[in-house]
């Protein structure tokens, strides 16, 4: 019977089952090691992913779609492990929806900031005036090939599309440079940099001024209280200003420009754009300086050398630190007083464009759907967050805000992403403005039954600002909380703005110049049991390292 038994068996299948088997069990013990070994395992991310992936109505999908989510973001981005799991779970949404956002054309890879098409887009559905924020953002994908692309469509590819908004693209890219270094495109982009630098001081500089203006619709901020004033009091698009914000991007470039040059060996634009930039710094701080206020504010367009800025606190008055352009001096360091001030720029959600206690303050639910008179901005508040860190890394006459501050700001940035839906469920959610008091998204709530008629075609459809992509986040994270800091020079430096109380922190999966890192944060070592204190490793050898959090620096060989 047993020999009966035995002949009906296939024994070249069972072979072929048991070294099925065998290879499953050694790749699945294989993953289990790997995964222990990591810093983060992928299991955080998956989770995060698929926890978006269930709530999301995926009505617009362009080159990476939700199921394909997890394997683009497991390959190309820094991993982190934060005791505050709000602003963990934010980083990973925001990521989540940055990848939406790349689309794949015929002019190679671009970031949208609307993903339904919009009447007033450029090319390929593109938008420069936010493309700062998705640079700064990009950088930090393991895959260069997305920024590197969408940066050279805006110089090259796009038309007039790169001048349609104020965009710091030479800054941007220089940002980009120091973590992708090719010394190659930086040559080849140079007269492209050049070529936009010269247009914007044909079109927004006139001949007898060093200071550049710009419409403030053209700063991509509607409806300002600055332009109200200018106007008599009465609202209108388009007013022309002496902006903080354009002089500071027209600065930065230049800087940018500049350093660009001197690593080509170009030293005579090198010191061309160098002098640009030291003479827009010196106007900065001589014109847009209000004295009776203490802040930068604009100037009107026809000025001459006894005209005033206007007396309007505005959150673009902290735009020039997000460049590092006021001078390190105490007078500069009292405009910070007002960001934490509840008659200032600080309400309950988020922070608010205009200061408070200006009489055309407010917070509209008529007119136009998108005001910069009153609600908070995310565009804006990811500019005062980076202003604010620069302020608090490289500015010593500093007597007004501190790291907590900070903190706070951050976080509730963070807490803004949020949406109660149809269904009384809290979501995950960025859109565009936000009522800084109740946190309300006010151009939602106004878009989705606009007349009285249900979404509009002509207002961008249905669900116009779901997932906008016209700010930053990740890059607050990693570049200003955790404080990584890449450098053209080959450098590296880790200067955290973390809360004291934090005995932990970690980032995996860290792409540098071609070389992968990670940085931990261990208070007692048990936590990632690579020992105590803040380490950067490379390649899982520590090659920096301290007893407490401080700053490190590195230079990749």
């Amino acid at each position: 019977m047993l020999l009966k038994l035995l002949t009906h068996i296939d024994f070249d299948n069972m072979k072929r089952f048991i070294l099925t088997l065998f290879v499953t069990l050694i790749a699945l013990f294989g993953f289990f090691l790997m995964e222990k070994n990591k810093i983060i395992g992928t299991s955080k991310l998956k989770s995060y992913v698929q926890k978006f992936n269930k709530s999301d109505n995926e009505l617009y999908k362009q080159h990476i779609h939700n199921n394909q989510a997890f394997d683009f973001l497991n390959e190309n981005i820094p991993l982190v492990d934060l005791p505050n799991k709000e602003i963990e779970e934010t980083y990973y949404f925001r990521w989540w929806t940055f990848r939406k956002h790349i689309k794949s054309t015929d002019d190679g890879f671009v970031i949208t900031e609307f993903l339904p098409e919009v009447g007033w887009s450029m090319k390929h559905n593109t938008i420069n005036c936010p493309a700062g924020h998705h640079i700064y953002e990009g950088r930090w994908l393991k895959n260069p090939k997305y920024i590197s692309e969408y940066i050279d469509f805006w110089l090259n590819k796009s038309g007039d599309g790169i001048r349609q908004y104020s965009f710091w693209i030479a800054d941007a890219f220089l940002a980009f440079n120091n973590i992708h270094r090719n010394d190659s495109i930086m040559r080849k982009q140079l007269k492209s940099l050049i070529n936009n630098y010269n247009e914007w001081e044909k079109i927004r500089k006139e001949k007898d001024k060093v200071l550049f203006f710009q419409y403030d619709d053209r700063d991509g901020m509607e409806l300002t209280v600055s332009g109200r004033k200018l106007n008599n009091g009465t609202e209108i698009f388009g007013i022309e200003s002496v902006r903080p914000t354009i002089n500071s991007y027209m600065y930065a470039d230049a800087k940018a420009i500049s350093k660009i040059s001197f690593v080509n060996n170009d030293k005579e634009n090198g010191e061309k754009y160098e002098l640009k930039a030291k003479k827009i710094k010196e106007e900065v701080q001589r014109r847009l300086w209000n004295k009776e206020l203490n802040f930068f504010t604009v100037l009107p367009k026809k000025y001459n050398e006894i005209t005033n800025p206007i007396s309007v606190r505005e959150l673009i008055g902290y735009v020039p630190w997000y460049f590092n352009l006021p001078d390190d001096d105490p007078k500069f360091a009292l405009a910070w007083k007002k960001v934490m001030d509840t008659t200032g720029f600080y309400a309950p959600v988020g922070l608010t464009v205009t200061e408070q206690s200006d009489p055309y303050f407010k917070i509209s639910y008529e007119g136009h759907e998108c005001q910069w008179n009153g609600p908070s901005w995310p565009f804006a508040t990811t500019q005062t967050l980076k202003a604010l860190s620069n302020f608090l890394n490289n500015y010593s006459e500093n007597k007004t805000v501190n790291k907590n501050d900070y903190y706070n700001l951050l976080l509730q940035y963070s807490r803004q992403h949020k949406l109660e839906n149809e269904n009384n469920e809290i979501v995950n959610w960025i859109d565009e403005n936000i009522n800084p008091y109740t946190g309300d998204w006010i151009s939602r709530t106004r878009l989705k039954n606009w007349d009285n008629k249900g979404w509009s075609d002509e207002k961008g459809g249905v669900e116009r600002g779901k997932d906008y992509n016209h700010s930053g986040f990740t890059d607050l994270i990693l570049s200003d909380l955790i404080g990584i800091k890449p450098k053209l020079n080959s450098t590296i430096e880790i200067n955290p703005l973390v809360p004291d109380e934090w005995d932990w922190f970690a980032v995996d999966n860290l792409y540098y110049q071609g070389e992968k890192f990670y940085l931990i944060w261990d208070r007692t070592g048990k936590k990632y049991n690579r020992g105590k204190g803040l380490k950067l490793f490379k390649d899982n050898i520590l090659v920096a390292n301290s007893n407490k959090i401080e700053k490190l620096t590195y230079v990749v060989k």
